[in-house]
């Protein structure tokens, strides 16, 4: 197996929740799949740097805006394939198979996982499943899902917009029809919605969702949303 694949994780200040994020990687390394990490950082003045670069990641640093990090660390990859993650989200055992599996058949699609929270309950079920309905059935999974596509791919559709919120979204609109579920959980902090409650934090992501499709300026609706919660 060729090393095709490489994996790009954006970061902010991210020293509690990457560590686990890279764990699971090693899988991939194991395999000889992941060609190398790519730590795309927006300024963190944690420990953020220091645990990418004990990990052997490449590092590139700029401005802290989600799409524009995103867009700057796979320019600086070399796989065939990217695979972005947020730091936040741990793959599963398995994850390598279904991987090679999807660039090994849907060379002209793009995958996502489905979501799991690190938590239990109803609330966190709930959220859980309403992503898991919304991306398939609009095509729209969240960043937190993970998304994998050939270089190829994500080449002919432009790549990641320059924006600092519904980046994700953004590039799945352009990826509508080539999108393709990968059958297993990536889980991500529950933290946010357990700090903010899962009711408040869900309804806020829907609402900046629903202005966002109705044609709102992503930096108009960033300014609110950190307004809402200035600890996001």
């Amino acid at each position: 197996m060729r090393a095709a694949l490489s994996v790009i994780i954006p970061t902010l200040n991210a020293e509690q929740q990457l560590p686990a994020c890279l764990s699971a990687l090693i899988e991939g390394l194991q395999a000889g799949l992941v060609r190398e990490l790519v730590i795309s950082d927006g300024g963190s003045t944690d420990a953020t740097l220091r645990i990418a670069d004990e990990a052997g990641a490449l590092l590139v640093k700029g401005a802290p805006s989600r799409g524009g990090q995103l867009r700057r660390g796979v320019l600086a990859s070399g796989g065939d394939w990217i695979l972005v993650l947020h730091a936040d989200t741990v793959l599963p055992p398995g994850w390598t198979d279904c991987v090679q599996d999807h660039m090994n058949f849907r060379i002209d699609q793009a995958g996502y996982f489905r979501l799991g929270f690190d938590s239990g309950g109803f609330a966190a079920g709930f959220v859980a499943g309403w992503a898991n309905f919304r991306s398939r059935l609009f095509g729209l999974p969240y960043g937190d899902q993970g998304l994998l596509m050939s270089r190829t791919l994500y080449d002919s559709i432009g790549g990641f917009a320059d924006q600092p919120l519904m980046e994700d979204v953004a590039i799945c609109r352009l990826l509508q029809g080539q999108l393709r579920e990968i059958p297993l959980i990536a889980r991500t902090s529950a933290a946010k919605y357990v700090k903010e409650g899962w009711c408040r934090r869900g309804a806020r992501n829907l609402w900046t969702l629903l202005r966002y499709l109705s044609g709102a300026d992503p930096h108009d609706l960033v300014q609110s949303y950190r307004r809402s919660d200035p600890r996001s």
